[in-house]
């Protein structure tokens, strides 16, 4: 879990931007939305799948052919 100690003075809005930027590094955030809902894994797969699709496809588009 992350921790961010508030130093002396400091405005409670700095610190608490500290800590959503150490979730979001150790990627606390996107495991806690994974986990959120029951999801079938047929269905992850089938996202996985799409979403390798449109990396190549997006990947593929902005490399030039050559002729």
């Amino acid at each position: 879990m992350a921790q961010v100690f508030v130093k002396p003075g400091e405005p409670l809005d700095i610190a608490l931007k500290r800590f959503k930027k150490t979730l979001q590094q150790e990627g606390t955030l996107k495991i806690a939305r994974a986990h959120e809902f029951y999801e079938k894994k047929s269905d992850r797969i089938r996202k996985e799948k799409e979403s390798r699709r449109r990396k190549m496809k997006l990947q593929n588009s902005e490399t030039p052919m050559a002729q």
